[in-house]
């Protein structure tokens, strides 16, 4: 198969050695700063780049400001996401990272589009990279160990269920804070200590990690007020995070917003991820025609 891969960071120079090494025709744009070997044709323009496949694949995410693609590697006037989304043609394919409403309306209804962060695949997948993100933040930041460590987990979907699962392995007291007693009997059952968010506020203060996962505002300025001055606060949701960061400067309070943790300490394997639900997504086009 043929795919062109415009912008991108790590993981999208990984996905692209990848797919290479499988056997495919791999199509480049975006990567100035980059040198790939022989067999993988850097286009000179991006009009080129995306008529040479049907299947085009950006970057995770999309983009950083919505306007423009997100594209770490690329030199020069930055690839305007309108003008990469006129260029697309009836019947192509396009997969990319945090698709959302407003950038599938300026795509070609023909199009067809694929947000890879809605795949469960990868959200599963990516979810290992991301606990292990957070555990080597937390051993860099912190003067103490996970090792018997008070540590509390928001949430527990895909990343919340990795992170606690691995924060035991690693010997800490886990306790995961979650909305309905429904996840807290699992939580329970899994061996961690469940608490119900509305109850957090008495609870907090005796934590010294708390790893947030839920993507809303959960530690505002009055929750805040009860965290533990050496805690240190780890936030893994998608932008803005669920911490009021203001309050907590204000309060003297570390508070971490940690994005893309896949492809900052893991880009190979996340690379691997890309590829591995790229084929799949591949697979299931080719069952249904």
């Amino acid at each position: 198969m043929n795919f062109s891969i415009i912008g991108g960071d790590a993981r999208s120079v990984a996905l692209i050695r990848l797919l290479e090494e499988a056997g495919h025709q791999i199509y480049v744009y975006g990567f100035t700063t980059h040198i790939f070997s022989k067999s993988i044709i850097v286009c000179s323009c991006i009009e080129e780049a995306v008529q040479k496949s049907s299947i085009v694949i950006g970057p995770v995410p999309c983009s950083q400001d919505q306007v423009t693609l997100f594209a770490p590697f690329h030199q020069g006037d930055p690839i305007e996401l309108d003008i990469l989304f006129s260029l697309l043609s009836d019947h192509q394919t396009f997969m990319a990272g945090q698709l959302t409403i407003a950038m599938q309306k300026k795509i070609n209804p023909l199009v067809y589009t694929v947000d890879l962060l809605e795949r469960e695949e990868l959200a599963v997948w990516n979810a290992i990279p991301t606990a292990e993100g957070a555990i080597q933040i937390a051993m860099e930041e912190q003067p103490i160990t996970i090792h018997q460590s008070c540590s509390l987990v928001l949430g527990f979907g895909r990343c919340g269920k990795i992170l606690s699962h691995m924060l035991k392995g690693l010997g800490a007291n886990v306790s995961v804070a979650v909305r309905n007693s429904k996840d807290a009997a699992y939580i329970s059952a899994y061996g961690y200590q469940p608490i119900i968010l509305q109850d957090l506020k008495r609870e907090i203060h005796r934590f010294q990690f708390i790893y947030n996962t839920i993507p809303h505002m959960i530690l505002d300025h009055r929750l805040l007020l009860y965290v533990n001055k050496d805690c240190l606060i780890i936030d893994l949701a998608s932008k803005p995070g669920g911490v009021d960061y203001e309050a907590a400067e204000k309060l003297g309070l570390n508070a971490m917003l940690c994005l893309s943790l896949p492809g900052k300490v893991a880009p190979t394997t996340a690379g691997w991820i890309i590829k591995e639900t790229v084929l799949n997504i591949c697979e299931e086009m080719r069952g249904d025609k």
